[in-house]
């Protein structure tokens, strides 16, 4: 296996397992995930256990070879859907046990989630 194709597996499976986990965090801990959801959504909770439900079954389907495309492109409209979430949090200043509530730290967590649509893009084209 070439190298890159190497890295691309690699991080394929990183990518499926932090999805995965993330997933099962909206299930163990839903109070975070429940707080950042914009206001002028309806039923914050329901939402995160669905967005939580939906990570696990994408993060699962990037390690099935016929699930892979399909997959990518849903965790592309997912990091897209869930960045109002993002934004909410930095804009109103909601404070997360753990994650710091700075400017410097809002300014390398929001432009992330380009990197993460990126990141899924790449495994649309497998």
């Amino acid at each position: 296996m070439h190298r890159i194709e190497r890295s691309k597996t690699n991080l394929r499976g990183i990518l499926a397992v932090c999805m995965v986990v993330a997933g099962v965090l909206h299930f163990a801990q839903p109070e975070p995930f429940i707080r950042i959801v914009p206001g002028f959504l309806p039923a914050p909770a329901a939402l995160v256990y669905i967005s939580g439900v939906i990570e696990i079954a994408l993060g699962i389907g990037l390690l099935v070879p016929a699930a892979r495309q399909i997959a990518a492109w849903g965790l592309v409209a997912l990091f897209i859907a869930v960045f109002p979430a993002n934004l909410n949090m930095a804009i109103n200043h909601i404070q997360i046990a753990g994650i710091p509530d700075a400017w410097w730290f809002q300014a390398i967590r929001l432009p992330f989630q380009l990197v993460l649509i990126v990141w899924a893009y790449w495994y649309t084209q497998d």
